[in-house]
């Protein structure tokens, strides 16, 4: 399920690269980002984003499932693979098996973890769902990479 290489992804992988370098290089910036109170905030933005999103384009109602908010029936074009997680809210069309929710319940804690950092630390931990350091945590199997 790797996404085919394309120009675009790989600049955008190399900008999200040069951010996290910045983050590593630099002790103030890596704990402003990560400072607790900066991290909530980026997970509520992230979480009422997501809301307003799922809440648009699902087809039926938002339900709780393992602390997640689940938004099923989203049109394709709505996330990535076969699902995304943005904050505390997870985007779909039909994957939702028990297994998948509990992949993308760690995806909520990594959300819970970063806050908005989690954006650049995921798209630079690459594409390929096999070699990304977050999804290998939430569990290839589960999330049906492997």
């Amino acid at each position: 399920m790797t996404p085919e290489a394309t120009p675009a992804l790989e600049i955008l992988e190399a900008a999200a690269r040069s951010v996290c370098s910045i983050g590593a290089a630099s002790p103030v910036v890596r704990r402003i980002a990560l400072d607790h109170r900066v991290v909530a905030v980026g997970y509520a933005i992230a979480t009422a984003g997501a809301l307003v999103w799922g809440a648009a384009l699902s087809t039926g109602p938002l339900e709780r499932e393992h602390g997640l908010v689940v938004a099923r029936g989203c049109p394709r074009w709505a996330f990535g693979r076969g699902g995304t997680m943005i904050g505390g809210v997870y985007l779909t069309r039909d994957s939702t098996s028990p297994t998948v929710i509990e992949h993308e319940a760690v995806h909520r804690e990594q959300w819970r973890r970063y806050g908005l950092a989690f954006i650049p630390l995921y798209v630079a931990a690459g594409a390929d769902a096999r070699s990304n350091r977050f999804e290998r945590e939430a569990g290839l199997e589960r999330g049906g990479y492997a």
